[in-house]
């Protein structure tokens, strides 16, 4: 057995040196994320995780490294380069990009999706529901930015449109899922505020936008099975990638709607949740969501 093993390597040691080098510069990048983190919110990263034990800082840390891994995930899924050099090229180009998207992603998130709090402001104050939020968000731009990794091919100016293009497709969606999800809120709390909600720390409301963002991330990825990339199309592909998006996000939110009544029978969510803020189901509604994503999206595939 030990000689086989012996063997493969032997007979893959390129393929071994193409994988250290993409490992090596994805623990860069993961690395590189936290020092970001830290740049963009003015803080000592160390200080805030530390000293001044800031959990909802480090909620929104570990959701940016987890986002940046998806993304790279993304990047090193396919086919090697032609060579060693173009394949540290293509990962670390890849990287930074995921990178960079995954933090102005964050910053359209505040300006558009959450426009009524100062998400940075919170969590600095260490409020857990504006971290988990925040983290959420970028979990779900990272989804829809390895989707459309995976979906595009090469590394010349149109991979890069493709890439951006997808990214500004993700956050309209997550914009408009916001504006729907606040909608509801309002409609069965008398019109109360849900991002007032979210600043006034409700961790299970939090918990359950998680699972929703989430879920509507993954129903924009589904699109990537059904449009071929094709720099020549790439516009009407985007379109439609926007326009099926919408489509999977309204029949992931119906089947959820419908396996919540069914899993949760007898349970009313809107008490639980919205007001005595019960984590427990809070994250049941929020696996059901991922799950029937994960599951409808599988179908899709």
């Amino acid at each position: 057995m030990l000689n086989t093993l012996l063997d493969i390597t032997a007979l893959n040691s390129e393929l071994l040196l193409f994988l250290a080098v993409d490992l090596l510069i994805a623990i860069a990048l993961l690395s590189a994320m936290r020092f970001v983190s830290g740049v963009a919110a003015k803080v000592n990263t160390t200080d805030e995780l530390a000293k001044q034990d800031n959990f909802a800082f480090g909620i929104s840390v570990a959701g940016s490294i987890a986002a940046l891994g998806i993304a790279l995930n993304g990047a090193i899924t396919g086919d090697t380069a032609e060579s060693l050099m173009m394949e540290a090229i293509g990962m670390l180009s890849y990287g930074l990009l995921g990178l960079i998207l995954i933090k102005v992603g964050r910053l359209v998130h505040d300006k558009f999706a959450l426009n009524q709090i100062d998400k940075t402001e919170h969590i600095k104050a260490g409020n857990l529901t504006i971290g988990i939020v925040d983290a959420a968000g970028a979990i779900a731009t990272a989804i829809v930015i390895r989707a459309v990794l995976i979906w595009v091919y090469g590394v010349d100016i149109n991979t890069f449109i493709a890439i951006v293009s997808g990214f500004v497709v993700s956050q309209a969606m997550l914009v408009i899922a916001t504006r729907i999800k606040e909608r509801q809120y309002a409609s069965n709390n008398q019109g109360d505020s849900l991002q007032e909600a979210f600043a006034k720390g409700q961790v299970a409301l939090a918990i359950r936008y998680a699972g929703q963002v989430i879920s509507t991330a993954l129903a924009v990825t589904a699109a990537s099975y059904f449009f071929s990339y094709s720099p020549e199309t790439l516009v009407v592909n985007l379109v439609g990638w926007l326009a099926f998006g919408v489509f999977m996000t309204l029949l992931v939110a119906l089947l959820t709607y419908i396996a919540k009544k069914l899993i949760l029978w007898g349970i009313n969510l809107v008490e639980e949740v919205d007001q005595q803020h019960n984590i427990g189901v809070a994250s049941i509604e929020m696996a059901i969501s991922i799950s029937i994503a994960l599951i409808l999206t599988g179908l899709m595939a």
